[in-house]
């Protein structure tokens, strides 16, 4: 069966629909902005091989819309504060651009997404962590 609309049209709708931050607009928000909430949406052994962005919330693709919805046997309480926008990242921009739209086609409007994915955000020499040192950061803000 041939594929009748590819990855790259479904990309360009999603980023049609959904809102799309710059990574320079991202990391100006950081650190000042309590609103803001970074979300990794990659797969564990690209956190492992290539670490995260500092304070991000890690909910992996296969997971989010489970996740996020609070009549879900897997929902995170994190997902529920409606005060937060959250901003997902993944690889290069293409999964989070879907899985943004994913979330608002839910009824999300707190949710956005970062151009160009964690590699745009290493290439523009933002701030990243080991998988380790995001742990231990993470364990450490719970107490």
């Amino acid at each position: 069966m041939p594929i009748t609309k590819g990855f790259r049209a479904l990309v360009d709708e999603a980023n049609a629909q959904i809102t799309t931050y710059s990574v320079e607009q991202v990391r100006a928000r950081m650190g000042s902005d309590p609103t803001l909430q970074i979300v990794d949406i990659r797969d564990p052994r690209e956190l492992e091989r290539e670490g995260t962005v500092p304070g991000c919330v890690h909910a992996p693709r296969g997971m989010l819309e489970f996740w996020v919805d609070p009549e879900s046997p897997y929902f995170k309480p994190v997902f529920g504060d409606e005060s937060k926008e959250f901003v997902l990242f993944c690889g290069a921009g293409w999964r989070s651009a879907l899985a943004t739209k994913a979330l608002k086609d839910m009824g999300m409007t707190n949710v956005a997404h970062i151009d160009g994915g964690f590699s745009a955000w290493v290439k523009a020499g933002a701030p990243t962590e080991t998988l380790e040192a995001h742990k231990a950061a993470s364990k450490a803000a719970r107490g």
